[in-house]
C-alpha cells in the first residue's frame, strides 16, 4: 500500500519489551523525540514469559557476578517504591540439605573442588549461609524494606508442612515478585504520557544511513500500510531478534552477538496454603523455584536449554515439564503428576553470547554498545533481566547521551509508574477505598483490580453503582469497562492481548467467554 510521509525524531526504538520500553520512558523524560515500533504486542515475547521475580540473583553469586547482584539488590527496592500495585515483596525459603550439589562449571564449584575434594560437588551449609549474608548486604545498606535472612526449623514451621521430612531446616530471605509484561505496558503508557509514539503491531522493514539520518521504513501489519521514519539514532532492544536487526534489517558487521536461551514454567493448581516462594536445588546442581501464583495456582519454573530460532515460538517441551515435576517432587510430600499441570509457558532469554559453556552459565548482565559508523549512531542491547531494566536504560542512555553530544539527568529511580501513585504499604487500604465507593465489588475483584490498576482502578470503575453499569460480563471479573480501557490506554487489540499480557484471567476465563469476548473486541476494532 501507500506509503505515508516521513517522520523524524532523535531516537527510533526496535522493540517493545521491557527494555525498548524502559529506553522511551527514560529518554523522553529527558527530553529526546523518541518513536518506538513492535511488530506484535507489547511484552509478546521475553518480557511476558520470565519467572517475574525482582531478584538479586542468589545463584549468580557462585559465577562470581558480584557486579550483576549488587545493582540488582540495590534495585528492588526502588522499583517496589514505583510500582507497589504490580509488584510486592515476597519471602523466599531455601530448604538444606547436605545432599545438595553445585553445577560442576560455576566457579565456585571449580574452586571448592580444588581445595575441598573431599565434598564431591556438594553445597555446604556453610557456603549457603555466606552466600545469603552476602545477598543481605551487597546492596551497601539500601534494603530498607525487605527483612533479612533469617533461618526456619521446618519441623515446626507451616512452611516445612508441604516438604518432605527429610528437609528439617531452612533459610529464608527476601526478594520481590512482578507482574512483568504489565510492567512493560506502563513504561510505554508513561513514555506516550510524556511524548513518546510507541506504535504496535508495526514491523520494521529496513533501517539505512541517509545523509546523517536513520531512514527505516516500517510496515503496519495489521493493514500492509507502509511508513518511513528518519532518526538521528536508531535503538536496537529487539531482545531474541537483536542479531537478525543488526544482520538482516541494518546489514552490519559487528561482533558482538546473542545467545538465545529457553526458559520454560509449568503452572499447576495451589500446592501449598503460605504466601510464600520455594527456591528448590536439584542433583544436577540447578535451581528452580515454585511460586504462589494468582491466588490459586503454584507456578514452577525455570529450565535453561539452547534455542536457535528466534522465530520459532517457545514452548515447553514434554521433556522439560518432566523434569519440572520431578525436580519438584524431590521436595513436595504430595507428588505432582502431569494432570495437574494447568497451563505452560517459555520465553527465550537473549543472553550475551560471553562463550561461556552451558546455557546455565552463560552472563545474565548486560551488554550495551555503540556503533557509530556512517555518521548516524546505532545502539544494540544485548541481555539484561527485569531486575536491572531501568538500570540499564540509565546506561543506555549515558551512550545515547555521548553519541547525540547532549548531557541529561537521570530521573526515573523517584517516579511511579501509572497507578502506582500510593505508599508501598497502602494497597490494603487502596482496596478498602475501593469496596466502599462500589459495595457491588467483592475482596477478591477489587483485589485484583488494585493489584493490577493501582490508583487507576477508580477509572475503570467510574461512578458505576453496580456491576451491570460495567458493561458485558465475561467472566472471571471481566467487564467491557475494563476491556475497554485496556483498549483505549494499553494498546490491548485481541483477547490473548488482555487475558494473557495484560492480565493472567486466561487461567480462569470460560470458553463462552472467550468468544464473546473475541467477539466484542473484533466489533470494537472494526472501523466506523
Amino acid at each position: 500500500m501507500q506509503g505515508q510521509p516521513t517522520e523524524q525524531s532523535d531516537l527510533f526504538i526496535i522493540g517493545g519489551g521491557i527494555n525498548g520500553c524502559g529506553i522511551a520512558r527514560d529518554a523522553v523524560g529527558r527530553g529526546y523525540s523518541v518513536t518506538l515500533a513492535e511488530m506484535n504486542d507489547l511484552a509478546s515475547a521475553t518480557s511476558s514469559a520470565s519467572t517475574k521475580l525482582f531478584h538479586g540473583g542468589l545463584r549468580y553469586l557462585e559465577y562470581f557476578e558480584f557486579r550483576l547482584v549488587h545493582e540488582a539488590l540495590a534495585e528492588r527496592e526502588v522499583l517496589l517504591r514505583a510500582m507497589p500495585h504490580i509488584a510486592w515483596p515476597m519471602r523466599f525459603v531455601l530448604p538444606y540439605h547436605p545432599s545438595m550439589r553445585f553445577e560442576t562449571d560455576t566457579p565456585t564449584s571449580k574452586l571448592l573442588s580444588t581445595v575441598m575434594p573431599w565434598m564431591k560437588g556438594r553445597r555446604p551449609a556453610w557456603l549457603i549461609r555466606l552466600g545469603l549474608f552476602m545477598y543481605d548486604h551487597l546492596d551497601l545498606g539500601k534494603r530498607k524494606i525487605l527483612p533479612g535472612t533469617a533461618r526456619l526449623d521446618l519441623t515446626t514451621a507451616p512452611e516445612g508442612a508441604p516438604l518432605d521430612d527429610r528437609f528439617e531446616t531452612a533459610y529464608e530471605y527476601s526478594d520481590a515478585w512482578v507482574q512483568d509484561s504489565r510492567l512493560v505496558v506502563l513504561n510505554a503508557r508513561d513514555a506516550q504520557a510524556r511524548g513518546a509514539r510507541i506504535m504496535t503491531r508495526t514491523k520494521v522493514l529496513s533501517a539505512a544511513r541517509e545523509d546523517g539520518l536513520w531512514r527505516i521504513e516500517v510496515q503496519d501489519t495489521d493493514t500492509g500500510t507502509t511508513a518511513t521514519h528518519h532518526a538521528r539514532m536508531l535503538v536496537n532492544a529487539g531482545g531474541p531478534w537483536v542479531g537478525d536487526i543488526i544482520h538482516d534489517k541494518v546489514h552490519l558487521n559487528v561482533r558482538e552477538g546473542v545467545r538465545l536461551v529457553r526458559g520454560s514454567h509449568i503452572v499447576t493448581r495451589k500446592l501449598y496454603d503460605h504466601d510464600k516462594c520455594y527456591f528448590f536445588q536439584g542433583t544436577d546442581g540447578r535451581i528452580i523455584f515454585a511460586i504462589p501464583y494468582e491466588r490459586d495456582f503454584t507456578l514452577i519454573g525455570t529450565t535453561d536449554a539452547e534455542h536457535t530460532d528466534p522465530d520459532q515460538k517457545p514452548v515447553c517441551t514434554p521433556e522439560e515439564q518432566s523434569y519440572l515435576i520431578a525436580f519438584a517432587n524431590r521436595y513436595f510430600k504430595r507428588d505432582i503428576r502431569d494432570e495437574d499441570v494447568v497451563w505452560t509457558y517459555s520465553g527465550v532469554r537473549p543472553l550475551y553470547d560471553d562463550g561461556a559453556s552451558s546455557a546455565t552459565a552463560a552472563t545474565r548482565d548486560y551488554t550495551i554498545k555503540v556503533e557509530g559508523a556512517g555518521g548516524a549512531p546505532m545502539l544494540n542491547v544485548f541481555g539484561g533481566k527485569i531486575t536491572t531494566y531501568r538500570r540499564l536504560a540509565e546506561s543506555a542512555l549515558d551512550k545515547i547521551d555521548g553519541a547525540l553530544g547532549r548531557s541529561t539527568q537521570k530521573w526515573t529511580a523517584g517516579a511511579a509508574m501509572p497507578g502506582g501513585d500510593f505508599p508501598v504499604d497502602g494497597v490494603a487500604a487502596l482496596i478498602s477505598d475501593l469496596r466502599a465507593s462500589h459495595p457491588f465489588l467483592d475482596d477478591r475483584w477489587a483485589t485484583r483490580l488494585v493489584r493490577t490498576y493501582g490508583t487507576d482502578a477508580r477509572d475503570i470503575l467510574g461512578m458505576s453503582a453496580g456491576a451491570e453499569a460495567l458493561g458485558e460480563a465475561f467472566g472471571a471479573t471481566l467487564t467491557a469497562a475494563e476491556v475497554d480501557w485496556l483498549m483505549d490506554r494499553e494498546y490491548a487489540r485481541t483477547p490473548d492481548d488482555v487475558l494473557w499480557r495484560r492480565t493472567k484471567l486466561g487461567l480462569s476465563m470460560p470458553e463462552a467467554g472467550l468468544a464473546r469476548l473475541e467477539d466484542y473486541m473484533t466489533a470494537r476494532r472494526a472501523p466506523g
